[in-house]
């Protein structure tokens, strides 16, 4: 992979033991840097909402993979993480609506850095790593 010079870079730690969800997880961490660099680089709005629409999209299938997972597994928290999937997308949403209505911003930049890379770091480090214990214990087992 190459230097991320904008946004967060995958690492290790962040792996859950499945293969699909690390990933998707990889991706979405591309994705975001991605994002970054479009808001603090001065793309033209054209290339920022294409990024933006293609990590919404991108997210919203990766969080159907990792709910469906969970259901197969039936994991005991799968309501209140679908929930914090639910929340996020919201979020992402009001960025959405913030680019529609402003553009590409300084502003836009920091919230894409404090609210996407702050939940997608702390959901997986705190949320997933549970999912993939469980699962992990459930083969195991």
């Amino acid at each position: 992979m190459s230097e991320i010079k904008y946004g967060v870079a995958w690492s290790e730690k962040y792996e859950l033991g499945n293969e699909q969800v690390d990933s998707q997880h990889r991706r979405l961490f591309e994705l975001v840097s991605d994002l970054i660099e479009v808001c603090m680089c001065g793309y033209e709005n054209d290339k920022l909402q294409e990024t933006l629409d293609f990590l919404v999209d991108y997210t919203i299938k990766h969080f159907n993979d990792e709910e469906a997972l969970q259901v197969q597994y039936n994991y005991p928290e799968y309501e209140n993480h679908k929930k914090m999937h639910e929340g996020f997308k919201t979020m992402v949403g009001g960025l959405v609506r913030e680019f529609s209505e402003t553009g590409s911003s300084d502003e836009l930049s920091k919230n894409v850095n404090k609210i996407i890379v702050r939940w997608l770091i702390n959901h997986i480090q705190r949320e997933d790593k549970k999912i993939g214990e469980y699962i992990n214990n459930a083969c195991n087992s």
